[in-house]
């Protein structure tokens, strides 16, 4: 897999219904996985709401959403941001870019190990233009076999 770029959309407590609309006009794959799949919040009111959603449809389009945690300030405006992300293979890739775009920007997720086993980073360059990326960990039945 070579690495991609696509926008990710913050949403206020509707990412479900706006990325299952928009699945409803690009078709293709949706996953969504909330923060109760992976115990990210200590809020069980928290518990349903999108952690991460993925539309992959046809002709190379991808497309990502997640709802704003309750405490993380959400500014309609300022609520889509780039995402890098790629394999293991493409971790130099990856990490080069990170170190490029944290240098003179803010680092507000450090480039580490996350809860769902990738390693996953946030920043906002010198530009505030706000970046996510995530570099894939071992497939799940790989982890398994360790």
């Amino acid at each position: 897999m070579t690495t991609r770029l696509n926008p990710y959309i913050s949403f206020q407590d509707n990412a479900r219904d706006a990325i299952t609309f928009y699945e409803s006009v690009f078709g293709g794959e949706l996953n969504i996985s909330t923060f109760g799949d992976y115990q990210a919040s200590q809020d069980p009111a928290e518990a349903d709401k999108v952690m991460h959603a993925m539309l992959e449809a046809p002709g190379g389009l991808t497309l990502m959403a997640a709802d704003t945690p309750d405490g993380v300030p959400f500014n309609p405006g300022d609520n889509i941001s780039v995402s890098l992300s790629g394999e293991e293979a493409d971790e130099s890739e990856l990490r080069g870019y990170w170190d490029k775009l944290v240098d003179g920007g803010t680092v507000t997720v450090p480039l580490e190990t996350a809860p769902w086993g990738d390693t996953f980073g946030m920043c906002v360059d010198r530009f505030g233009i706000g970046w996510l990326v995530n570099i894939a960990g071992a497939q799940q039945g790989d982890r398994a076999a360790e």
